[in-house]
């Protein structure tokens, strides 16, 4: 199961993104650098968004 499908399969993105943090992709907090990491939860939520919108 790949990673764009379980983020599609939640009811929001905000869901996705928690779940994924609970698996431990994703960082609990942002560390706010410049230029975010790839575990930051700020770009989770970002390409959650932009993953619903394309499936919708």
């Amino acid at each position: 199961m790949g990673k764009k499908s379980a983020l599609v399969k939640a009811a929001t993105p905000a869901d996705a993104v928690k779940k994924l943090m609970k698996a431990g992709k994703v960082k609990k907090k942002c560390c706010k650098s410049k230029s975010r990491c790839k575990k930051c939860p700020v770009l989770a939520l970002k390409k959650a968004k932009a993953a619903f919108a394309g499936a919708a």
